[in-house]
């Protein structure tokens, strides 16, 4: 995993810094790219060493519900708990130090 705040990763990885922004994203060692909710979904199958996190997301509605969710993590993400932003956490490497 690498944080897309961290510079040039967006270009290293063919995508644009408003994309990298609007979702997370999985890129395969084919280069076949997930986004979104799927993109979580094959990370957490790698992480767990079983592609079953992936399947249960192709399954018929469970596609639609888990970006359903997503979107909404994403249009509310500011005010959910988590970690501290890349750049807060690394002034020196975003140029901010």
């Amino acid at each position: 995993m690498v944080p897309f705040q961290r510079p040039g990763t967006p270009d290293a990885h063919g995508l644009s810094l408003a994309q990298c922004e609007a979702a997370a994203w999985a890129i395969a060692p084919d280069s076949t790219r997930y986004r979104g909710a799927g993109a979580i979904q094959v990370a957490l199958a790698v992480a767990l060493g079983t592609p079953l996190p992936y399947w249960l997301y192709v399954l018929p509605g469970s596609r639609w519900l888990q970006d359903t969710v997503y979107a909404w993590v994403v249009r509310n993400r500011s005010r959910l708990p988590g970690d501290r932003p890349y750049c807060d956490q690394h002034p020196t490497e975003c140029g901010s130090g």
